[in-house]
Order: structure tokens, then sequence, then C-alpha cells
């Protein structure tokens, strides 16, 4: 974080430029449909405006580690048939200790 912005906008900054070099070598063709018009060429990744909620308590980070780790399992989503076994969760850090992309804090540890 440079100090001028929330985490919030840091990590989608950093995830988004990291997305586009990587596309930009390993999947070129993928990488055009996040193209947006304006005048310089401009990517957007991230949906615009996504709600973020200042978490203050381990009641409260407790909770909305239940609903994301959950909501993967939802029979509208049905992206797999428990939340340790969603790539994209944080589950499996707290089931199991793993850590694959080895940027996970325990929320414990914060509050």
């Amino acid at each position: 974080m440079n100090g001028k912005e929330f985490p919030k906008n840091s990590f989608e900054k950093f995830t988004a430029h990291n997305f586009k070099k990587k596309l930009k070598i390993e999947n070129p063709e993928l990488l055009k449909q996040f193209l947006v018009k304006a005048s310089d060429p401009s990517y957007n990744f991230w949906q615009r405006d996504p709600l973020a909620v200042l978490v203050f308590s381990r009641e409260m980070a407790s909770q909305k580690l239940d609903y994301m780790h959950f909501n993967p399992l939802q029979e509208h989503w049905q992206l797999c048939s428990q939340p340790e076994a969603y790539k994209f969760s944080s589950a499996a850090f707290y089931e199991h200790g793993s850590d694959d992309f080895n940027i996970l804090t325990h929320y414990m540890d914060v509050f």
C-alpha cells in the first residue's frame, strides 16, 4: 500500500497489473476480453464498486468467513462439495493450514 489508498484498492491494483502481465504473455486472446473502451488501452478485471465492509470484531470476521467459505457450495453456484475444496477460498487454510498462494493471515492474529 502506498499510503494514499485503502487495502482493497491496493489489492485490486496489484492483482489487475499481474493479471494483465500474465495474460499478455500466456493468453493474449483472453486478455482482449477485459479490454474496455478508453483513450489509452485499459483493462478491467474487477467489478466496479464491489461492496467493501469494515470488519471490526472477531465475531464479525468469523461470520464473514463462514459466508465466503460456504458460498461456493450454494445450489446456484455448485463450485465444490466442501468449502476447503474450492481453490480460491481460505477455507483450506483454516481447516488444514494450507496456503497455496502464500498470502493468508489468520484473522485471530489480527483482532
